[in-house]
């Protein structure tokens, strides 16, 4: 038997994708989780995606990632068009939010894609502590310490005035929208600027070819922004949210509550020089930002030179707080500009004063003696506004509208005008008051678990608990409206308070508290974060919408009525073991090796006979019933208030008034109960399943099936134990898949949704292990394994949800193109079919012949649409939310495989790179 070639294997396995965990350098933490198809040059194949595009240029901001963003607003302005058009080269820091958010928002509702599932273990969210957050208090005395050290130091910061901050801000601003000037003097200008006016010179000389290099200013300011316990970390998740609380929030609500004057002149003064700091890092990233630029720049155009050294340098004292200070400065520049307005007046003028600019506005009166009379002092006053401002507002517009928000003709122009009076509206004072820990506080804000006792803490969560309170046009409004969001899922939640403290209705009616990781019933819909497990589930339904982190659903809880709820969710043993330093991501060769297109063969000895083309919907025993589906109630159980399950006969349904009235979201346990009719019995069985594992689904990537592959009939091979290439398979019925090849390394076994439903107490291990060996000389379904792998159980179990069931297009459904596969009855001749390599042609066309030219053109036709239409396809059913809530209950993660976007071997084999061991096939 002859072996197989390099060339066949890149020709068998065209169009293929490959799941890869490489390092992207030093100091750049946990491997880059990626999928490619290294075998392929056509851009219809390389660009294939698991994930959606990101719809709205409002919504940019999500990823630090380089991304094209699919405009869905054509009007834009000239200025708008001229400023897009232009661009240059710019620095990139090698540093970005985890997990990936453009694999955040997987193809299939409610799922993620690969990277994102590699990167949960990883998140940013585990650097957490989460047992609440209130560190706008008093600063601990490391930080006053350290800041006194970096004042005093003879090479470290100078005291740098308020208003010199603003200045160089606005002069920061207009470098940054101006072409770099390359003439030999910019450096020695920058160099006397930032050591003229903001750190000391450096006591020794740096660089003796040119001392007053851009890169002697990058070190310089390196090394300040590095300095522990002094700046904030923005590559924690709760300060990049709280980042425009800081910022915007108005004091004058927390003052009125707080009983001691005293107190909060106080917290004022202190949270006024925490404002200050906040200013001074961004105006030092800033600075460090410009020079960066500056000298990619140059190195582009080959006006510059960048030693090696020196970037190994940068890159090792560039910690990952540095480079996420860099991210916010880049986000600063593209999206606030500062500008200085005319003198302070008094106050009883400012209170007649109206929106000077259409845009984000913000008073800074930096004057650190709050008793002064400004119209006496007559100092200068700052504000600072975004630059999108209308982007941003038709960003919000978009939202509602994809999330089917009630009545959104008459609300959405409604939001959008209560939106544009945050811009235009009253002032802002500048102190920031701390948010008081009262459960009414119109401030609170919470991250994480609340505070426990140290023995009682839950692990950390991969995913962050956010609840906070709404306030109409408050903080979180003007943080989205002005663009100031950095990476992550921040965005979501900013997109959703936005929508609802700009909407009085539903304000009233949801309660001033809000849990953004949770969900809430409004107007006979229920709303649900991505990060809830609820949400998660419904999303596979009929008639679901995703957007942005958020499902809308036509489902509602049974007995609710419009208010928030909080659901119980835990994760798995496997997943919490599974984290930081244990996660998968870190074993990059387990990864790649238990999903390698040639399993654990040998790459010189691979063999026709070792590949068949797996199959989920053939049956020798017995047919499966057809079943129809049909969800019959969404129950919340509870209200939850300890980290105990509920017990299994507490059937008491909260009623409404409960999760109105309380000032925090009540935690519910959730369950969902179907009606299961055979259609040839027509009996009818009830099923309950409860949603307590929080479990994540995972889009299977697409592929493309080989058009290099040729197969001719061979009765010897066995793959025709499974197939006829006539047409029909052993069952009699036509295959149904068509798709790339499998090497025996993968072991599985297909088992229809009916089996599993009649199997309620079966673990996932006793499935696995029930069909090996013995069961796999008998069970079509089951892919050999080789020799010394014969006593081992399957790798993955496929859970057939496409036999017996009538798919159900929807009004506005958008076909899958036909070059996934052919469901035509000559499908099956496609299949590799051979042992011998005199019955594998490679170089032809798919099929038992050569494709005409028609049909050629009219797939390639059909695969650039595909690739092209960004929207999420609008499938949907209760079945697919059946078999998702048996995986919630069971805590099974789970590839969801749709037939025509991707083949099951495929899906096998990237299951095999998650460590996962559910893969669900649906039509």
């Amino acid at each position: 038997m002859a072996t197989l070639t390099e060339s066949e294997v890149e020709k068998l396995f065209s169009g293929a994708p490959q799941y890869f965990a490489r390092s992207e350098g030093h100091y750049t933490g946990a491997p880059h989780p990626s999928v490619a198809f290294p075998w392929d040059e056509e851009l219809e194949i390389r660009d294939l995606t698991d994930h959606t595009q990101i719809e709205d240029k409002a919504w940019g901001s999500i990823t630090a990632w380089p991304h094209i963003t699919r405009d869905v607003n054509s009007d834009r302005s000239a200025a708008q068009r001229a400023s897009e058009a232009k661009r240059r080269a710019h620095f990139y820091p090698r540093c970005r939010e985890r997990p990936n958010m453009l694999s955040m928002f997987g193809l299939e509702k409610g799922s993620l894609g690969y990277q994102a599932a590699l990167e949960l273990a990883v998140s940013d969210a585990l650097q957490e502590e989460q047992w609440g957050f209130e560190r706008l208090g008093p600063r601990a005395p490391a930080i006053v310490k350290q800041r006194q050290n970096i004042l005093t130091s003879k090479d470290g910061l100078r005291h740098v005035d308020e208003t010199l901050i603003m200045e160089q801000l606005i002069k920061n601003g207009q470098r940054y929208c101006e072409p770099h000037p390359r003439e030999p003097r910019i450096s020695s200008e920058l160099y006397n600027e930032l050591f003229s006016q903001i750190l000391h010179p450096p006591t020794k000389v740096l660089d003796h070819r040119d001392p007053y290099s851009l890169s002697v200013q990058i070190m310089a300011l390196v090394r300040i922004l590095a300095a522990p316990n002094m700046w904030i970390d923005f590559s924690h998740v709760e300060w990049r949210i709280r980042l425009g609380q800081l910022l915007w929030e108005n004091s004058k609500d927390g003052n009125a509550e707080n009983g001691s004057s005293a107190e909060t002149s106080d917290q004022a003064t202190g949270l006024h020089e925490e404002r200050y700091w906040l200013l001074l890092q961004i105006l030092l990233a800033c600075e460090l930002l410009v020079r960066l630029d500056a000298i990619t720049e140059g190195e582009e155009l080959g006006v510059e030179s960048i030693r090696p050294a020196e970037i190994h340098k940068f890159e090792k004292e560039a910690t990952k707080s540095v480079k996420w200070s860099l991210i916010l400065a880049r986000v600063w520049l593209e999206n606030i500009e500062v500008v200085k307005t005319e003198a302070s007046r008094p106050a009883d003028a400012e209170g007649k004063s109206s929106g000077w600019l259409a845009t984000l506005t913000k008073r800074k009166s930096l004057t650190r003696d709050h008793d002064a009379h400004s119209h006496q002092n007559r100092a200068p006053v700052y504000a600072t506004r975004g630059k999108h401002v209308r982007r941003q507002v038709d960003g919000l517009a978009h939202f509602a509208r994809r999330l089917r928000w009630p009545e959104s003709g008459s609300y959405v122009s409604q939001i959008t005008e209560n939106c544009r009076s945050v811009v235009d509206g009253t002032p802002l004072s500048t102190t920031f008051a701390r948010p008081s820990s009262r459960s009414d506080s119109h401030h609170l804000f919470h991250l994480g678990h609340p505070k426990e006792d140290a023995q009682k803490r839950p692990p950390p969560s991969k995913r962050m608990r956010i609840s906070t309170a709404l306030i109409p046009s408050g903080w979180l409004s003007k943080s989205y409206v002005s663009g100031l969001m950095l990476p992550g899922d921040g965005l979501c939640h900013f997109l959703m308070a936005t929508l609802l403290e700009n909407d009085p209705e539903a304000l009233s009616r949801l309660g001033p508290t809000a849990n953004l990781c949770g969900g809430f019933v409004y107007s006979g819909k229920s709303f649900w974060s991505t990060s809830c497990i609820v949400g998660r589930v419904l999303g596979a339904g009929k008639g679901a919408v995703e957007c942005m982190g958020w499902i809308s659903s036509d489902v509602i809880p049974q007995g609710l009525g419009d208010g928030w709820v909080d659901i119980q969710g835990e994760e798995t043993r496997e997943d919490a073991l599974q984290v930081d330093r244990k996660a998968r991501l870190w074993g990059k060769k387990a990864v790649e090796r238990e999903s390698s297109v040639l399993g654990d063969t040998d790459p010189s000895s691979v063999l026709p006979a070792d590949f068949i083309i797996p199959f989920e919907n053939v049956y020798l025993e017995k047919e499966p019933p057809a079943l129809d589906i049909a969800l019959k109630a969404l129950n919340l159980r509870g209200p939850v208030r300890s980290n105990h399950a509920i017990p299994a006969d507490d059937s008491e349904v909260i009623p409404s008034s409960d999760v109105s009235s309380a000032s925090q979201p009540s935690t519910y346990a959730a369950s969902v109960t179907f009606a299961v009719t055979d259609l040839d019995s027509e009996e009818v069985q009830e099923y309950t399943y409860s949603l307590t594992k929080d479990i994540n689904f995972v889009t299977a990537h697409p592929c493309v099936p080989s058009q290099h592959v040729k197969i001719m009939k061979s009765p010897s091979s066995p793959t025709i134990q499974q197939v006829d290439l006539s047409g029909h398979g052993i069952s009699g019925r036509t295959a149904s898949a068509v798709g790339h090849p499998l090497h025996k390394y993968y072991t599985y076994v297909a088992l229809h949704l009916s089996e599993l439903l009649v199997k309620e107490d079966i673990t996932l291990e006793s499935l696995l292990g029930s069909y090996s060996s013995s069961a796999a000389q008998q069970r079509p379904t089951v892919n050999p394994s080789s020799p010394r792998n014969s006593n081992a159980s399957a790798r993955v179990l496929v859970i057939d949800c496409i036999t017996g069931f009538q798919p159900q297009p929807q009004e506005h459904e958008i076909p899958l193109s036909p070059v996934i596969s052919r469901t035509d009855s000559n499908a099956s001749a496609a299949m590799l079919a051979s042992p011998t390599s005199s019955n594998l042609a490679l170089g032809g066309n798919v099929g038992s012949g050569e494709r005409d030219g028609t049909e050629a053109a009219a797939l390639e036709s059909a695969s650039k649409k595909m690739h092209s239409e960004s929207r999420r396809r609008q499938f949907g059913s209760d079945m697919e939310i059946l078999v998702r809530a048996i995986c919630a209950e069971k805590g099974w993660n789970a590839l969801i495989s749709r037939r025509r976007r991707g083949c099951l071997a495929c899906a096998i084999r990237e299951a095999g790179a998650l460590g996962w061991k559910v893969v669900i096939r649906v039509d």
